[in-house]
């Protein structure tokens, strides 16, 4: 069984990084969701999840900012009070039970935007103003950091919903406040210093070849809708079994 779980992880990674980065993301929650239902600790997931997200998320970002004009000032509204949130996140250790309840809640976003239930809207739905974003991005940096991802989950969904950016605009964004979150979070969670199995150092290269392949397809828009409905089922799935236990 245990090989099975083993070899398992190096089809389930790449494929769930190549999905993520086709839509501009760093793929951290559906790595926690894979290794949290393998029976893995919180306290090995959470620095693996946010290493390959770094690098993900960043393969992301190159592939998806010339695809439209970056939200410049939107984007650093956001990420101005998120990276020191994700760095405090990153320090808290929550007990194990806690942790796949909090994940459980959160798999609940992407599994509703895989499945195209958050609205995309054409024009400006709420006015921003000058806390919005601070405010924004210190909520979803904090809890980034707490659970090990970057906050594109959250942040993608608010964002389009209330027309602040485009769909390429918003991907872009996203991939880079994943980035910057994703290092912060990690920096944080390192100051337990636990070292990485090597199991997980084996599945990097391969998770990062999936998502700068994700990400390079997405970004010439090749439609991927009927994985994208496919992985909603599943994390909608994850997202109960955690949340019931």
């Amino acid at each position: 069984m245990e090989e099975v779980i083993y070899y398992g992880l190096f089809f389930l990674m790449p494929f769930a990084a190549f999905l993520y980065a086709s839509v501009g993301h760093g793929g951290a929650s559906s790595y926690l969701m894979i290794l949290a239902l393998l029976g893995f600790a919180p306290e090995e997931i959470r620095p693996t999840a946010l290493l390959l997200n770094m690098m993900v998320s960043m393969a992301s970002f190159l592939s998806y900012r010339k695809a439209g004009e970056f939200p410049t000032r939107l984007f650093w509204s956001l990420i101005l009070f998120s990276i020191p949130a994700a760095y405090w996140g990153g320090t808290i250790l929550l007990d194990a039970s806690i942790y796949q309840k909090v994940l459980g809640a959160l798999l609940l976003f992407p599994a509703l935007k895989f499945a195209g239930v958050f609205p995309i809207a054409d024009t400006i739905q709420i006015k921003r103003t000058w806390w919005m974003g601070p405010l924004l991005g210190l909520i979803i940096g904090w809890l980034s950091g707490m659970i090990g991802i970057g906050g594109g989950i959250i942040l993608t969904p608010l964002v389009l919903m209330l027309g602040w950016a485009g769909v390429k605009e918003t991907a872009a964004l996203s991939a880079l406040f994943i980035f910057l979150n994703s290092v912060a979070g990690f920096l944080g969670a390192s100051t337990y210093k636990l070292p990485l199995q090597e199991e997980f150092w084996l599945l990097v290269p391969l998770t990062v070849m999936g998502g700068i392949l994700g990400a390079y397809l997405g970004a010439k828009r090749f439609s991927v809708k009927s994985l994208k409905y496919m992985l909603a089922f599943v994390l909608l799935f994850a997202a109960v079994k955690l949340l019931l236990g």
